[in-house]
């Protein structure tokens, strides 16, 4: 594999160690197991809901449905345990196969009637968000104690931080899409169609079956993200992570994804989002900054991450991270 592919994702790396290592240099418990288990539970919703996102931007797609995706999961999921006493496993199954259904639908309307993937997956927003509500105006407290044993859970690691549930589900997630992205036909597939889908489409590759794959794949992952959200807040809220598909985005393209799609892995979208967890916890450290700096500092970053990208397109030519 061209090392060359690999630079965005190296340069996220570097970002990330030099962030961590200010942090550990300026606070003295910065560098510690405890902030590192806090930051992997933290922004596991996050990490989880781009693993999908990856997938779905090195197609060329976008989804912006993956915030209100996470609402609706989470008021549905508690809605259905609280008002109709379903197991929190049954209710939370239900949900995913919901989410990953509607992602299939996006996914097929895309293709199907050659939409714009941003329209698509806006609208999908809306109606998802509509629907959260319709549930429930309000906040949907989960007082069972099967959720609290799942929320509560921990693995100790040295000193005093903790892996908790939902820092494991994201890591079984991510495994799950560098398995699906880089080891099986399906990513191939992926690659092929973000690359040049004309040529993909000669070569016989199943554009539509891709396609819908992918969205699907999307619609689970975010739906998984609000399963997390929802285990983290142990309710549901139709206001949930607004705008956080944003910062999914973000997470995906400073891991070194390109949003023109065929580039890209997904160990970058974890690296990506732990920058934005370590710019969060020193601005928390640092006590007299405001928590907007972290946009600030995101979106300069961002910024910086587009320009590269686009200078390692002119300058490599880089077309396809494809594991083939």
């Amino acid at each position: 594999m061209r090392v060359d592919k690999w630079i965005s994702v190296i340069a996220t790396l570097v970002v990330l160690l030099l962030l961590y290592g200010y942090g550990g240099i300026k606070y003295p418990h910065f560098a510690s197991t405890l902030v590192i288990g806090n930051l992997l539970t933290d922004n596991a919703f996050i990490i989880i809901a781009g693993v999908g996102m990856t997938l779905v931007i090195l197609t060329g797609g976008i989804d912006l449905s993956v915030g209100s995706m996470i609402a609706f999961v989470g008021v549905l999921s508690a809605t259905l345990i609280t008002s109709y006493h379903w197991h929190p496993l049954y209710a939370m199954a239900f949900a995913l196969v919901l989410s990953s259904a509607f992602g299939a639908l996006m996914g097929y309307l895309i293709d199907a009637f050659d939409l714009q993937p941003f329209i698509v997956t806006l609208s999908g927003m809306f109606f998802l968000r509509g629907l959260a509500f319709v549930l429930s105006l309000q906040s949907v407290p989960i007082s069972v104690p099967f959720v609290d044993e799942i929320a509560s859970f921990a693995i100790p690691l040295p000193g005093r931080g903790w892996l908790s549930a939902s820092a494991l589900i994201m890591l079984a997630v991510l495994a799950l899409g560098i398995v699906v992205a880089h080891f099986t036909r399906f990513g191939n597939n992926v690659y092929a169609v973000g690359g040049d889908r004309a040529s993909a489409e000669l070569l016989g590759v199943p554009i539509r079956k891709t396609l819908v794959g992918v969205y699907a794949f999307s619609g689970f992952t975010s739906g998984m993200a609000g399963v997390v959200y929802t285990l983290y807040t142990s309710s549901g809220y139709p206001l949930a992570a607004v705008g956080v598909e944003l910062d999914v985005i973000a997470a995906v393209v400073i891991g070194g994804t390109l949003l023109t799609g065929g580039v890209g892995f997904v160990i970058g979208t974890l690296l990506g989002g732990l920058i934005q967890g370590v710019i969060q916890t020193i601005i928390t450290f640092d006590g007299t900054l405001n928590s907007w700096w972290t946009k600030i500092v995101i979106g300069f970053l961002l910024f910086v991450f587009i320009v590269l990208q686009r200078l390692l397109t002119r300058s490599f030519g880089v077309a396809s991270t494809s594991p083939a």
